[in-house]
């Protein structure tokens, strides 16, 4: 299924200007993070044109079309407009004339501006359109920020994911998502982790029931998105199996193609989940500074052992 955001949406997070408020935006829909600046469209050249995108007109492309005889300009615009374009931007305190808007309105073709730079503007809305028509997945886990890097906690149903996840919240961490967690792939090296709009800041305690942690622990424990830095497995302890001690070599899970760290947790009785995962947190975060504790003693064993040699 093509991933699609609608342009009201998109009007609404840029705060944009709506100059043709008769076109209802909530139908139209975008399927692609990238925008155009038309400016060898203007001129006539339309080889290669992917009317799907969004369309920028800057002030270099504004002031193009003003100095045009009023025949020509209405003639190169209309054509632009009639193209199959899904909408038209201007920025840098440009504003279309009434006849650019009679066009807009005779195709349909929704007319918004923004009073903000052109290059930072469309640096910002290809940000936002590439994160929102990222390739997406939902999976079973919770998702919590700890100490600014992203935790995902999976495991069977009943391990324990959501009681370790609301403790954390009561030592001041941040609740990202429970029970299920939709994974964008922003980039080849980003992925980034929020929650259904349904079950947004809500955890499910068995026995208890639905507690809303907004509610009973304040804005500042939830946060609508993350990045997912560090993947804890919850499983039960199996007495067979042998369990990395020392985490010399990484393991990794993947998603949407990114390899992410991945550590498996066992699971025994009086076990405390939520400093094991803030440790894990913090441990990842030194080795992201360059300072690995497993390498560090394994480089302290072999210097013990030339000494007595």
């Amino acid at each position: 299924m093509k991933t699609t955001v609608t342009l009201a949406k998109l009007a609404e997070a840029m705060k944009l200007q709506n100059l043709t408020p008769d076109i209802d935006l909530a139908p139209i829909e975008l399927t692609t993070p990238d925008i155009n600046r038309p400016a060898l469209q203007l001129t006539g050249y339309y080889e290669h044109f992917v009317k799907e995108r969004v369309q920028i007109i800057g002030y270099v492309e504004y002031t193009y079309i003003m100095h045009l005889p009023e025949e020509e300009r209405h003639r190169v615009y209309e054509r632009f407009i009639a193209s199959g374009i899904p909408c038209v931007i201007f920025t840098t305190l440009t504003e279309p004339s009434e006849d650019m808007l009679n066009i807009a309105r005779k195709y349909e073709v929704p007319t918004l501006v923004t009073e903000r730079m052109t290059s930072s503007f469309m640096a910002e809305i290809i940000r936002w359109l590439g994160v929102e028509l990222a390739p997406s997945i939902s999976i079973h886990g919770v998702l919590v920020d700890v100490y600014g890097e992203g935790v995902l906690i999976m495991g069977e149903s009943g391990i324990g994911k959501s009681e370790a996840a609301l403790e954390l919240v009561r030592r001041g961490h941040r609740l990202v998502s429970d029970d299920v967690v939709v994974i964008r792939k922003v980039s080849d090296i980003t992925l980034v982790g929020s929650a259904p709009d349904l079950t947004r800041h809500f955890i499910e305690l068995r026995g208890i029931g639905i507690i809303d942690v907004k509610t009973l622990y304040g804005v500042e424990h939830v946060k609508d998105t993350q990045q997912i830095d560090l993947v804890i497995k919850l499983e039960d302890w199996n007495r067979e199996r042998e369990y990395d001690r020392l985490g010399l070599e990484e393991e990794y899970t993947e998603f949407l193609g990114n390899k992410i760290v991945c550590h498996s947790l066992p699971i025994r009785p009086g076990r405390n989940l939520a400093v094991i995962v803030e440790t894990a947190a913090v441990n990842h975060r030194q080795k992201k500074m360059g300072y690995n504790a497993a390498q560090e003693l394994c480089r302290r064993v072999q210097e013990s052992t030339k000494i007595r040699l």
